[in-house]
Parts: structure tokens; C-alpha cells; sequence
């Protein structure tokens, strides 16, 4: 698959929320659409990150998006991830990786001298009419909200 890029219409999903709910991209048609990829639930890098959107959702909001976390955790274990840090978005359950493929961002890394396949961390904004209008492919975990607030800003 080609990599993504702005001005691309974003992959459509679907997935269970930690309810066990069914979402998709479209769920969110007419709506701005914070959506970050993340490796795993309970992690430092995740969990800030995830905090980090939690502390400016309301601000997030009020700019007219929504947010949505995706990573290859269960249902239950997303649960006790949100219980955990009173996130106030869903995360999708993607086992499977379909979502995260579909986003081109199942790739080879490094870690202390070996390789694996794993979640590249990343976030879209995507516009009301399911577009790419911009990619965070550094994502500073700890201020990742004022990251995106400030792209939102500029």
C-alpha cells in the first residue's frame, strides 16, 4: 500500500470499542477527527500520549473534533486502560491490525539491536469529509495534545 498523505481520503474502519460496540470511520462523517495510533494500553509512551489528549479533549471539542485511539489491544484490556486514566474517547480494538495496516503503520522496527513488526505511533486529523488534512508522524508523547492543539491553532 502507498503511504498515506495529506490531502488523501482516510481508510475507512471498523472495529469494537472498549464497550464491544462497533464504530467505523463513517460514525464520524461531518466530523473532525483526532485519530492516533499507539503500540500498546498501559505503556509510559502510550499512556502519556493518551493522557496528553485526555487533558485538551475538552478544548479538542470545542474545535469540533473527536477523538479515537487505535492499537492491537483487546476489548477488555482497552476497558481497563480508559477505567485506569478516565479517558473520556473509545479506543478501537484492532487484533487483527486490519486498521493499522490500512493506515500503513505495521512496520519493521528497532529496538536495542533487534528487529520487529510493530505500531509505528502516529495521528491523523481528518476532516468532516473523511480527508487528510495532517499527519503526526513525530508524536511528542507527553504534549501530544498541545501538538495537535497547536497544528489546529496554526
Amino acid at each position: 500500500m502507498a503511504e498515506l498523505k495529506v490531502g488523501d481520503k482516510a481508510p475507512d474502519f471498523k472495529g469494537l470499542n472498549e464497550k464491544g460496540e462497533e464504530i467505523s470511520l463513517s460514525d464520524y462523517s461531518g466530523k473532525k477527527l483526532v485519530l492516533f495510533f499507539y503500540p500498546k494500553d498501559m505503556t509510559p509512551g502510550c499512556t502519556a500520549a493518551a493522557c496528553s489528549l485526555r487533558d485538551n479533549f475538552s478544548t479538542l471539542q470545542a474545535k469540533g473534533y473527536e477523538v479515537l485511539g487505535v492499537s492491537p489491544d483487546s476489548v477488555t484490556r482497552h476497558k481497563k486502560f480508559i477505567d485506569k486514566y478516565d479517558f473520556p474517547y473509545s479506543l478501537l480494538a484492532d487484533e487483527e491490525k486490519e486498521t493499522i495496516k490500512a493506515y500503513g503503520l505495521w512496520q519493521l522496527k528497532k529496538f536495542m539491536g533487534k528487529e520487529y513488526m510493530g505500531v509505528v505511533r502516529t495521528t491523523f486529523l481528518i476532516d468532516e469529509n473523511g480527508v487528510i488534512e495532517h499527519i503526526f508522524g513525530k508524536v511528542k508523547t507527553k504534549v501530544h495534545g498541545d501538538q495537535v492543539l497547536e497544528t489546529i491553532n496554526s
